[in-house]
């Protein structure tokens, strides 16, 4: 079981909305649409958690009758459970919804209001300071030698003292517990540093077409993601190794790359450039049991570094061309794609205890049977 978090804010406080089950990105975006419905913007934060902006939701009625609110709809819509937190800050609202899961009486609804200070005091004298958004147990075993055991001792924290020791990340902590608003909302999650496709392999492979197929259809894959995220890389890199658990073989595992002159999001380019590095360390004579391909230096439409004396460049007819291939591999009628990765090789992960689509496939819905 895992959770799924919703945060939900407004100028006056915020709040969250948390719920336990097998999480899966269908029912990630289900659950977002359903809060969507509800709050004028959503900031999704991750898989499982995401901000709301609320502002003029209290002059309509009570935050906790608005957390009940979406308890109810997200349950009619997906018939999930979920409980509420709320609080000034994001930091509070997470210890909100700490509090609402620690203590059932609250009814999954709890709310941390800048109108009732005590109930706030109260709630964070009784958190461990290592439940706080933030502090893991690194950093909570350093505060504890300080005489920092609860989230109320940290609240009372002087923010020059923790930020000369701490750094300015557990000031803004400090900042948040005490209601002041540091970490604000983004309307869009930033951009990828790096896209990695890697995949241990079904067989231990040991010739190079074989290996040279699995870094094409890799490769087709990343350019896929790249694509997606509307973004060039100027950077590709492709690694090999064996496992470390085959005993009594030899081992090894490189890195190779290629730096492009010219941004590119064609899926060619990339194939090109990624097995160029594998033939820079293949080497035979080793049971390879991993690949992966890496692309880095990823740079959003219309932002590539031109050289003035390069005469390299774009292929004609790129831009339609992998539009063209995204699109019919997404209508879900067809399949198509580069030559080079094969057909049904040896090497595809095994997928007999892949599980099963429960929300996504007809054919695989769960079945319940009444006696």
């Amino acid at each position: 079981m895992y959770k799924f978090v919703v945060y939900i804010l407004s100028e006056r406080f915020k709040s969250r909305v948390e719920f336990l089950f097998h999480i899966n990105h269908s029912m990630s975006t289900r659950v977002m649409s359903c809060i969507e419905e509800m709050v004028p913007r959503l900031e999704v934060y991750s898989v499982d958690e995401g901000f709301c902006d609320c502002r003029g939701m209290e002059m309509a009625m009570p935050f906790e009758d608005f957390g009940r609110m979406i308890r109810n709809h997200v349950k009619t819509c997906t018939g999930l459970t979920v409980g509420v937190g709320l609080g000034p800050t994001k930091t509070l609202a997470k210890s909100a919804q700490w509090a609402g899961k620690e203590w059932p009486q609250f009814g999954g609804v709890l709310a941390l209001t800048p109108g009732n200070p005590k109930r706030t005091e109260k709630l964070l004298s009784r958190q461990p300071v290592g439940e706080l958004w933030g502090v893991g147990s690194r950093l909570e075993k350093r505060l504890q030698l300080l005489g920092v055991t609860t989230a109320l001792d940290l609240a009372r924290a002087s923010p020059s003292l923790i930020r000369k020791t701490f750094g300015v990340v557990l000031e803004r902590t400090v900042r948040e517990l005490n209601g002041e608003s540091c970490i604000p909302m983004e309307d869009a999650l930033p951009p990828k540093q790096q896209i990695v496709v890697s995949r241990s392999f079904g067989e231990r492979i040991t010739e190079y077409d074989a290996m040279r197929q699995s870094v094409c259809a890799y490769a087709e894959r990343v350019a896929e993601k790249l694509r997606e995220d509307r973004q060039f890389c100027h950077h590709v890199s492709v690694f090999i190794r064996t496992s470390p658990f085959d005993t009594g073989q030899p081992g090894y595992g490189n890195t190779a790359f290629v730096k492009l002159r010219v941004g590119t999001q064609d899926t060619r380019n990339i194939i090109e450039a990624a097995v160029k590095s594998l033939d820079a360390i293949w080497r035979p004579g080793f049971r390879y049991a991993k690949a992966g391909i890496m692309l880095n230096e990823l740079r959003p439409d219309g932002m590539a570094q031109l050289n003035l004396f390069d005469d390299e460049v774009p292929r004609a007819g790129s831009e339609a061309l992998m539009s063209l291939i995204d699109k019919m591999n997404q209508s879900g009628r067809y399949n198509i794609g580069f030559a080079g990765k094969g057909i049904d090789p040896d090497w595809k992960m095994k997928r007999e205890m892949l599980s099963k689509a429960w929300t996504t496939n007809w054919k695989e819905l769960p079945v319940a049977k009444v006696c």
